[in-house]
């Protein structure tokens, strides 16, 4: 009785904005309750009603009193089959341990990787602008396009390939 006072107590609305759910989340959860509550009530409904059999009044209403005499024995006889589940929690709990684990390794590797996009942040946000660079920094930083370059006057080009499809023909003459 006591939870359900606390239920009565919380309130969802506020819950719901504070969390900033969607509407769809809000309304599985809405659904949720109201499932539970008509469980509770139907579980409550089934609890008060009595559980004992009343084999006299079975006697009186069958001929056939045998039948009765055997139902009654059957359940008076009847034990329920236990389990053993510590094979079970056993291997949840291994399952836990490495599913734990696997996290901390995720979690140590997401690490890892922010530091080094925080490195590279800081050194985008450091580095000068583009407008600034000289054509020898360029080069100094990545060869290949000196050695490019390089080859394109070697062999007489003096145009890049698809530039003029790309921008157009600049040239008045």
């Amino acid at each position: 009785m006591a939870s359900k006072a606390v239920a009565a107590t919380v309130d969802f609305a506020r819950i719901y904005s504070s969390l900033g759910l969607g509407k769809e989340t809000i309304a599985s959860l809405q659904a949720f309750r109201k499932r539970h509550a008509d469980a509770q009530r139907i579980h409550a409904q089934l609890a008060s009603q009595p559980t004992t059999v009343d084999f006299a009044h079975y006697r009186s209403v069958l001929r056939n009193k045998a039948i009765v005499d055997e139902a009654e024995k059957i359940l008076r006889d009847f034990k329920p089959v236990t389990y053993d589940v510590n094979a079970h929690i056993k291997a949840i709990e291994t399952f836990e341990a490495k599913a734990v684990a696997k996290a901390k390794e995720t979690t140590e590797k997401i690490d890892a990787e922010l530091k080094d996009l925080q490195a590279t942040l800081a050194n985008i946000e450091e580095a000068r602008p583009f407008e600034d660079l000289t054509s020898e920094e360029v080069g100094k930083a990545h060869p290949r396009i000196v050695e490019a370059v390089e080859t394109m006057i070697k062999k007489g080009k003096w145009t890049v390939p698809g530039y003029k499809e790309k921008f157009g023909d600049l040239s008045l003459m």
